[in-house]
């Protein structure tokens, strides 16, 4: 009751406004700011959020009991992205420009960590979003009409790349691009008068052009091919050509071969006024040559060597092949055992996402990861499992028997509203009483649940006191995973592990 009333008392005092004759009752600062902020509320807002290495962008991405949309949690205190305008209860609506909102929420937390040290996303405050959603509004809508950038892989012929450059006069970083048509720059998916922004992984925003020198080719220049390097055009004098150096040195690093990032006028100007940097994890790859490659495999096919006509060449693995995921999610970065413990822990099938050497080391060049590129629905080759069916989730008679839930409770009052209790001298614990209108009540525990995470750590074999202190620690938002006892009994019969990755549908991170 004391707490309670405390919280009473700070709101009180929070609303409260005494007028003082000497400021008038009009306060510019004030009044704008409140004004902009009822008028942007239902507005998307975009991000470009950058972190240093072994540090996180300062959020966790929710899918929760009761509540819509891909949900931005426990924003830290003075992370990226608080420090950038994120908020508690914000929605993703995009990630890297891709629209997300009603893709599983599984892919959309990998789309994230595959982005590496930078990620762009478009996010709506959650009460506009619960408004729209409520509204049956289209959430696309809200968002520009736009293309993304693209990334294109360009192979000399013998007539060159394909594609001319042209520069202002006295404008930073900017290369307008040229493509002939049905040439190898064009066939690369480079549209005719884009805008480059990285040649091989390299940005080209910060080179400075300058007027013609001795090192650049001279000012008429004819439409022919240029020695180690692209055809350039200049249309009128106030078009000069760029260092040539610049891309000779690029181009021959390159040899017959160049990856492009590139970007329509439009697209540009709106990432331009965003302050939003476009950055090459953005880009539509749809064209690139290099695909991952989903396979699916049964007990029997676990192999550390690959031989001809085994179950494991049979199911598309192949030589040198480096692997990406398992069930879905992300391997890079793991040591040997726990990649072996994870398909393990699968079972009697397993779902791998691999990569063979060429596309592991064009994407490495760029510094790229290929789970950024990886598409639900469209992998290129091997056996799959059948639509709507996942490796992992045990069946009978071809139906799932049962899946966990997870739930996210904000406390109340009372608390989180449930009680545990434990079998004597075993770990693990289960829910006993839900009390009725509780936070528990309303983000869906039920009596009997078996807790097996708490705030994404798992408790099965931890103590009721170890697990009653991780729950005091949450403070005031606490997450939950549990499963019905009888479904608990399934998976273990069939020796699966119980985690997040087989919610069903739409899958939290």
């Amino acid at each position: 009751m004391k707490q309670k009333q405390r919280l009473e008392d700070t709101k009180e005092l929070t609303l409260k406004f005494e007028f003082n004759p000497r400021d008038g009752i009009d306060n510019p600062a004030l009044s704008l700011a409140e004004d902009s902020d009822t008028e942007d509320a239902g507005k998307p807002r975009f991000y470009l959020l950058t972190k240093g290495d072994g540090e996180s962008f300062g959020f966790c991405l929710r899918e929760e009991v009761g509540y819509k949309g891909h949900i931005i949690r426990q924003v830290a205190c003075g992370g990226m992205a608080q420090r950038r305008g994120v908020q508690d209860g914000d929605r993703i609506l995009e990630v890297n420009g891709e629209y997300v909102d009603n893709m599983d929420h599984f892919r959309v937390v990998q789309k994230i960590k595959a982005s590496g040290n930078q990620v762009a996303v478009a996010v709506l405050d959650g009460n506009a979003y619960e408004v729209a959603k409520a509204l049956d509004k289209n959430l696309a809508e809200l968002l520009p009409g736009h293309t993304r950038p693209r990334l294109c892989h360009v192979v000399k012929d013998k007539s060159g790349f394909g594609f001319r450059v042209s520069a202002p006069e006295g404008v930073k970083g900017t290369f307008r691009l040229s493509v002939t048509s049905d040439g190898p720059a064009d066939k690369a998916g480079v549209p005719s008068d884009s805008w480059l922004l990285e040649l091989n992984g390299a940005s080209v925003r910060n080179y400075t052009y300058a007027r013609l020198t001795r090192k650049a080719i001279p000012w008429p220049m004819p439409c022919g091919r240029v020695s180690g390097g692209p055809v350039l055009i200049l249309t009128r004098p106030s078009w000069l050509s760029v260092r040539m150096c610049f891309f000779r040195s690029q181009l021959k690093q390159s040899g017959s071969k160049v990856t492009l990032l590139v970007i329509d006028a439009k697209l540009e100007e709106f990432y331009r006024r965003q302050g939003v940097r476009v950055i090459a994890a953005m880009a539509d790859a749809t064209t690139l040559p290099f695909k991952a490659r989903k396979l699916h495999m049964v007990k029997g096919q676990f192999l550390c060597e690959m031989d001809t006509g085994l179950p494991a060449d049979r199911a598309g693995m192949r030589d040198g092949d480096r692997l990406l995921a398992v069930n879905g999610e992300g391997v890079e970065g793991l040591c040997h055992q726990e990649v072996v413990d994870m398909i393990r822990a699968s079972g009697n099938q397993v779902t791998l996402l691999v990569i063979d050497p060429d596309g592991d080391k064009f994407f490495s060049s760029m510094g790229l990861s290929p789970l950024l590129f990886c598409e639900d629905g469209h992998p290129s080759s091997g056996t799959h499992t059948a639509p709507g069916s996942h490796p992992s989730m045990p069946q009978r008679n071809g139906t799932p028997i049962g899946t966990p839930r997870l739930c996210h409770l904000d406390m109340g009052p009372e608390g989180y509203g449930f009680q545990l209790q434990t079998i004597t001298d075993k770990p693990g614990v289960f829910i006993t009483q839900v009390a009725g209108g509780s936070a528990g009540k309303g983000a869906g525990l039920k009596e009997g649940d078996v807790v097996i995470e708490v705030n994404g750590s798992n408790v099965e074999q931890e103590s009721y006191k170890e697990v009653l202190g991780r729950i005091k620690e949450s403070g005031q938002q606490l997450t939950l995973l549990v499963v019905e006892q009888e479904v608990l009994r399934s998976y273990r019969e069939m020796g699966l592990a119980i985690t997040e990755m087989l919610l069903p549908g739409p899958r939290p991170c």
